[in-house]
């Protein structure tokens, strides 16, 4: 594993720099299209040169997608994202975000869920209806990695800036946690459900969620007082955030709370007592260097893995009809599970319905849903959900990723 990922970076660092010096994209666009590109050249070509094509889908097998993204880099880029978020600013949206996080959430679930199940039904696909609603829950929560830079360079409103950022550090968590209450009715778990599946559900929330919360709280608080108390050397506070990330991540599973969710809280919580965002002073410059420096990397190998996971795909002509279905069922269910919670609270922006329009397609869909994919057992209903996934994500990524700035300019203009 450690080779692959090795691999897996220096791939993503050379990619980094064609995309810095001639393509100009997004990073992370430019990063797995180029990694599209080159799976689909080797792919093509496998015949003449088969070890080549062998190698390449070895490291992806290898660097174990799932694994690798929900046990490590989902706890970096979720802790780098939420260091510098500014709690006035998140206090503001708060009911925004908590209603966009969780009744969003839901709706997109059961809207994708069951239109998905309706149009695999029409093309004779056997997905049940409960595995259906998997793929709702998977493809629900919304990673604006790829757009937040674009958003900014559009010069948003701070408030829209903050929903869709704050709304996205928050749903994942939330998102993981309605996947896994799904799992245990649709019996695709890995462990056998003991007792009632209400109770099981019920008990799931309360420990993932409101546990992860706690638990990130308490984490977040320790490590802002062992940071301030060694203020004066830079680089011991660096290594404790680090190993807030990956011990307090790694402890989150062992007490089966939400990581995810510890390390947003932990983090909006560290970087607002240490003021991080002022970048005054050794420690804190050292620390945005550092966690600058990190997110990119993450995101280039995430970015990077996506792109050449591709292989894991077999061509199949109702699952590609379905996939491209569910681009549009997910757009839909996405703006109805948004204009929802918007409707039930006072905004400050004067039209609605472009702020509805911006947070549908800036909704990106990222390496988590197919993360989660992937984690399903095998059969025939986790070949059709992965499939489809990845259809939706590799849309998500390029076409709303590469048009949603021009959609902002257009919009705000």
């Amino acid at each position: 594993m450690l080779q692959s990922f090795s691999i897996i970076f220096a791939i993503a660092s050379f990619y980094s720099y064609i995309n810095y010096k001639w393509l100009k994209l997004p990073t992370t666009i430019g990063l797995m299209l180029m990694s599209l590109a080159t799976i689909i050249i080797i792919t093509i070509s496998k015949s003449i040169i088969p070890g080549v094509y062998q190698f390449f889908c070895d490291i992806v097998t290898n660097s174990d997608f799932k694994t690798l993204l929900l046990d490590g880099i989902l706890s970096f880029l979720l802790f780098a994202g939420a260091l510098h978020v500014n709690i006035d600013d998140l206090s503001k949206e708060k009911w925004s975000i908590v209603l966009f996080a969780t009744l969003g959430v839901l709706i997109s679930t059961f809207l994708v869920g069951g239109l998905t199940f309706g149009v695999s039904q029409l093309l004779g696909l056997n997905l049940p209806f409960l595995h259906a609603l998997l793929f709702g829950a998977l493809i629900s929560p919304t990673d604006p990695i790829a757009v937040m830079a674009i958003l900014k360079k559009a010069n948003i409103a701070k408030s829209l800036g903050m929903k869709i950022e704050g709304e996205s550090l928050f749903n994942d968590g939330i998102g993981v946690v309605v996947f896994s209450g799904i799992l245990i009715l649709a019996g695709m778990g890995e462990h056998p459900v003991e007792g009632s599946v209400g109770t099981e559900i019920g008990k799931l929330f309360l420990e993932e969620a409101v546990g992860g919360i706690v638990y990130g709280a308490i984490l977040g608080y320790l490590g802002y007082r062992c940071i301030k108390s060694v203020n004066e050397n830079p680089q011991l506070s660096v290594m404790i955030s680090l190993a807030i990330v990956m011990g307090g991540y790694s402890f989150a599973s062992l007490i089966h709370v939400s990581g995810p969710l510890a390390m947003v809280v932990a983090g909006i919580l560290i970087g607002n007592k240490i003021n991080i965002k002022e970048n005054i002073g050794t420690t804190r410059k050292m620390l945005n260097d550092i966690w600058e420096v990190l997110d990119d990397v993450f995101n280039g190998i995430l970015f990077v893995l996506i792109g050449l996971a591709i292989h894991l795909l077999k061509f199949d002509i109702n699952h590609l009809i379905l996939g491209i279905s569910a681009i549009l069922i997910v757009l839909i269910s996405r703006f109805i599970s948004v204009l929802i919670p918007y409707s039930l609270l006072k905004h400050s922006e004067n039209s609605p319905i472009k702020t509805v329009t911006t947070l549908t397609w800036g909704g990106l869909r990222g390496g988590i849903s197919i993360a989660l994919a992937l984690s399903l057992n095998e059969n025939s209903s986790s070949e059709v959900i992965l499939y489809i996934t990845y259809v939706v994500v590799l849309f998500s990524i390029i076409v709303q990723g590469l048009s949603i700035g021009k959609l902002v300019k257009k919009l705000y203009k």
